[in-house]
């Protein structure tokens, strides 16, 4: 296996893989990606078997072939090389060799026939639709995931598809973010639960230009973007039925300036307590008190205008919660829909927007 290029177009896919290299790794060759050259292209795989990314770049082949070789240690290499500079790679035996100007590096190597690969992921949904749309569906929902609760299924993003409309949700069992999309052209519909490693990457892969293709299977979701191509997993659970747990109609509604409000939950936050990070909210006419304590016997207390209607009464919030939805809201205003001091609160833009968030309330 030989192939030459400049440095930037072998830099480039292994930059967009690199993130799934696990530094610590179980098996030696997850520490390793997959260079594929042939047909004056080059392709670079990288799994932690849960998540696999392929990218690639034009290259002149002179010898056609597959090997891997440490991932990181690769990149460091090529990225220590001057701009613009000319890169061989070339493998004898079990060695890899990367030679540029009088720089020269020998790797070692593992078989290619090693490397753990995704087999055909068999759609059972496929779809095309702007990068910018699926990034906005990623970002408006991916705080609200869990980060290692026993319920697996938590752990990740819901996905969904009803035909017309493409939807995310994340709860982790004490709020809830919903964002949902039209569809340009109608599929079919489709319910499955992607890992918070693959929605993070996926995250990160995304632009804002360009479209993105998206295929669903039974076990993996793949989505291509350009020249990179992305297969995750799918967690093997059933999501909660989170339209149970979105108000459908509060009964008292608080419309208020979203930045204004944010900042007054900010300061008062300063003096929440570290650990349970409680903030009780009264309501009053056209005014919202906002007040936390904690061990110290420190005290925060702010009021907003707001525009409110209704009888007083007091809940208590985790104030992260509302200002990860808060932040997650488009547009100067926002409403907040309360029932009673036991209840969940609805945060959205005024009229419903596409996206929703639901925080439970806290004893304090």
């Amino acid at each position: 296996m030989k192939f030459t290029s400049e440095r930037e177009r072998i830099l480039e896919p292994l930059q967009a893989v690199i993130g799934v290299v696990e530094r610590r790794q179980t098996m030696p060759i997850l520490a390793n990606v997959l260079l594929s050259a042939k047909n004056g292209r080059l392709a670079v795989t990288a799994t932690d078997l849960e998540v696999e990314l392929v990218a690639a770049g034009e290259v002149t082949v002179q010898q056609a072939g597959d090997i891997t070789v440490p991932g990181r240690k690769l990149l460091d290499i090529i990225r220590s090389l001057p701009d613009k500079a000319g890169v061989t790679f070339s493998v004898e035996g079990e060695k890899a060799t990367v030679r540029s100007g009088k720089s020269r590096f020998t790797l070692t190597t593992l078989p290619a026939a090693e490397f753990p690969a995704v087999e055909e992921i068999n759609p059972q949904l496929s779809f095309q639709m702007d990068q910018a749309a699926l990034k906005r569906l990623i970002d408006k929902t991916h705080f609200s995931m869990a980060q290692q609760d026993v319920r697996y299924y938590l752990n990740g993003m819901l996905l969904e598809s009803d035909g017309k409309m493409l939807r995310t949700v994340a709860t982790d069992g004490h709020r809830l973010a919903l964002c949902e999309t039209e569809l340009a052209t109608k599929s079919g519909q489709h319910q499955v639960i992607v890992p918070r490693k693959g929605v993070l990457e996926l995250q990160r892969l995304i632009g804002n230009e360009g479209n993105v293709s998206v295929d669903v299977g039974s076990n993996h979701i793949r989505a291509t973007i350009g020249d990179i191509r992305f297969t995750s997993k799918l967690v093997d659970g059933r999501f909660p039925e989170y339209g149970r747990v979105i108000p459908a109609n509060p009964p008292r509604i608080v419309k208020a300036d979203r930045d204004s409000l944010r900042r007054s939950l900010q300061r008062t936050s300063i003096l929440a307590n570290e650990k349970y990070r409680g903030i009780r909210i009264a309501l009053k006419q056209n005014m919202v008190l906002l007040t936390a304590h904690n061990p110290e016997q420190e005290e925060a207390e702010e009021e907003v205008e707001v525009a409110y209607q209704g009888e007083e009464f007091e809940v208590g919030f985790n104030v992260n919660y509302l200002l990860d939805a808060l932040a997650a809201i488009d547009g100067a205003e926002v409403e907040v829909g309360l029932t009673d001091a036991n209840s969940s609160c609805l945060v959205r833009a005024p009229g419903g927007g596409q996206s929703r968030y639901v925080v439970m309330p806290m004893r304090l």
